[in-house]
């Protein structure tokens, strides 16, 4: 469905090969990150088979007589870790649409090339830049509402960053339909908008979640990898008569989910979240504390985990444009598969745990009261 290739973490093994400058490899990776590690990064490279940010998040697992070896050796220990989880097909597939990035750089010419390396005062409100430097879970909550239980919504986009951010987006879709060129559209869901990271956005989303969404992530959403988030799928949505007009009921390919309204002028479009559910729960039943509707406000951004429920309702007249973000989390999804209870994030999981310990406590009580 996109590009993205850094699906999940490896287990905790490392390759059975030593590396040229006598580094012990057979050590095995930490179980836990080394939190006070300062990883290099790997964003200069640019024909790396894995997303860099995947490299720097990895670089935190690695043995403690790893952690300060030049650069070229942890990276060379890193792939050859990666490249034993990854199958044939699925990097002839990531070489492919490495391959179908290349032809559409080196032929489309942007409109705006101020917007594809991140200028923060350019494109945040003043109080979002503030909360993120200060970074502290107050900083955060102050410039945010929480409407419904892990749904958040703040002012985040400059107005001139929207207005040119769609007409990049509109130009790269003029370059399209002229040259007849067939790209891949956001998601099965969208049959329009764009893949930002496909026309050279990449290395800039790249940072909007690294030194600003996961920070935050961090402290909002720790439960599902939000302090772990290493790689991204950033597209533009466009809804309208003649564009999508709605989007149906569904979880995102996310750990978490960054949804901001570009604009333009609209009525309709609301989202509406019927709570988070893991995959054994994603069509239950909607409990009525669960129900949300949330309308959109051009340069505001609604912040959820990507498992939470949610869809768009018709936009009845003009045309709506959003930018999404899918922030996700390589060690979070290695570590899910082999985790059982969900109850820290699923709502369903919750309940059925809190039940569980319902029965306990009372069985324990007609046993004691057996007793007496």
């Amino acid at each position: 469905m996109d590009g993205s290739q850094d699906r999940s973490k490896p287990p905790p093994q490392t390759p059975s090969t030593a590396n040229g400058n006598g580094v012990a490899s057979m050590m095995r990776l930490r179980l836990k990150p080394e939190k006070e590690h300062k990883s290099d990064s790997y964003q200069d490279l640019q024909q790396l088979e894995f997303s860099p940010l995947l490299f720097s998040s990895l670089e935190h697992y690695l043995p403690a007589n790893m952690l300060n070896v030049p650069r070229e050796l942890k990276l060379r220990y890193m792939r050859e870790i990666l490249l034993r989880y990854s199958t044939e097909g699925e990097r002839t597939r990531i070489q492919r649409h490495r391959e179908y990035r290349e032809r559409i750089t080196s032929n489309y010419q942007s409109l705006h090339e101020q917007l594809y390396t991140m200028q923060a005062e350019q494109f945040f409100v003043p109080s979002f830049l503030n909360a993120v430097n200060e970074g502290t879970e107050d900083s955060f909550r102050s410039i945010m509402a929480e409407p419904s239980p892990g749904v958040f919504t703040f002012e985040m986009l400059q107005p001139q960053f929207c207005e040119l951010l769609v007409s990049e987006v509109e130009n790269f879709e003029r370059w399209v339909h002229e040259t007849r060129f067939r790209i891949m559209r956001p998601n099965t869901m969208n049959k329009y908008g764009a893949v930002l990271d496909d026309f050279g956005f990449e290395t800039m989303l790249d940072k909007l979640m690294e030194e600003f969404i996961r920070p935050i992530s961090r402290v909002l959403f720790p439960e599902v990898g939000g302090a772990t988030l290493d790689s991204h799928h950033g597209f533009v949505v466009e809804y309208g008569i003649d564009r999508d007009v709605e989007l149906g009921f569904h979880v995102d390919d996310a750990e978490v989910t960054l949804n901001v309204c570009l604009g333009k002028q609209f009525t309709g479009g609301e989202l509406y979240f019927r709570g988070v559910r893991c995959d054994k729960h994603v069509n239950s039943e909607t409990l009525s504390e669960e129900v949300f509707d949330y309308p959109h406000v051009p340069g505001y951004a609604v912040l959820h985990r990507g498992r939470h429920r949610h869809g768009a309702r018709a936009t009845i007249s003009g045309r709506r444009v959003n930018l999404l973000l899918w922030c996700r989390s390589s060690v979070f999804r290695e570590l899910r598969k082999y985790q059982k209870d969900c109850s820290n994030w699923c709502g369903d999981c919750h309940r059925e745990k809190k039940e569980r310990q319902r029965q306990s406590v009372a069985a324990t009580k007609l046993v004691l009261k057996s007793l007496i």
